[in-house]
C-alpha cells in the first residue's frame, strides 16, 4: 500500500525562490466527485449522497501523465496510489472527463535541510495561492523550518487540490 505523508504551508515571503533547483508546470483536473448534484427528488438510495472514499486524479507534467488515487481524509497521512498513463489519453480526460475549472500551477523544488520543499505557485482560478509542502516518511519525522515558511494549513481542506476545485481561491 503506498502512503503519503505530506504537511502544507503557506509562505512569509518569496526568498524562496533563490534556493529553488528545478521547476514543472502541471495541470491537473478530477473525476466526478459530486454525485449529490446526479440526484433527483425521487431517488433513495443513501449512498449517493454519502462523500466520496477518493479523490481520482489525471495530471499532466511536462511529457508526462499521471493517474492518481487519493483516499480523501483530512490531514497529514494518507493512502496514494499513482499510474502513468499516456499522454494522449490524460489531454483527453482533461478536457472531457474532468470538473472545471481544472488546477494549473508550477511547482519549484526547493532543497532544504535533508528535504526537498515542493512550492506550488497556482494560476487560473487559483491565482495568487501559493502552498509549500513537505513528504516525510513518518508523521512525527523532525524537519528544519526555514525562514520563509508560514502558517502550517494541513488540516484545513480549502487547500486540497481537489478542493480548489470546487471552491477556487479566487473566491475566499
Amino acid at each position: 500500500m503506498a502512503i503519503e505523508i505530506e504537511r502544507k504551508f503557506l509562505l512569509k515571503n518569496d526568498s524562496w525562490r533563490s534556493l529553488i533547483t528545478r521547476q514543472a508546470s502541471m495541470r491537473q483536473g478530477y473525476f466526478g466527485h459530486y454525485v449529490e448534484n446526479a440526484m433527483d427528488a425521487s431517488t433513495t438510495d443513501a449512498s449517493l449522497s454519502k462523500p466520496p472514499k477518493a479523490s481520482i486524479r489525471v495530471r499532466i507534467t511536462g511529457d508526462k501523465a499521471f493517474l492518481n488515487i487519493k483516499s480523501a481524509t483530512l490531514g497529514i497521512y494518507r493512502k496514494e496510489y499513482e499510474y502513468p498513463i499516456a499522454l494522449t489519453d490524460a489531454s483527453e480526460m482533461l478536457s472531457e472527463l474532468c470538473d472545471p475549472p481544472l488546477i494549473e500551477k508550477t511547482r519549484f523544488y526547493v532543497p532544504f535541510g535533508q528535504h526537498t520543499w515542493e512550492i506550488d505557485v497556482f494560476e487560473g482560478d487559483n491565482a495568487g495561492l501559493v502552498v509549500a509542502e513537505i513528504e516525510l516518511l513518518q508523521v512525527d519525522e523532525e524537519f528544519e523550518r526555514p525562514d520563509w515558511l508560514g502558517e502550517e494549513v494541513s488540516t484545513d481542506p480549502r487547500y486540497y487540490n481537489v478542493c480548489l476545485v470546487r471552491y477556487p481561491f479566487k473566491y475566499w
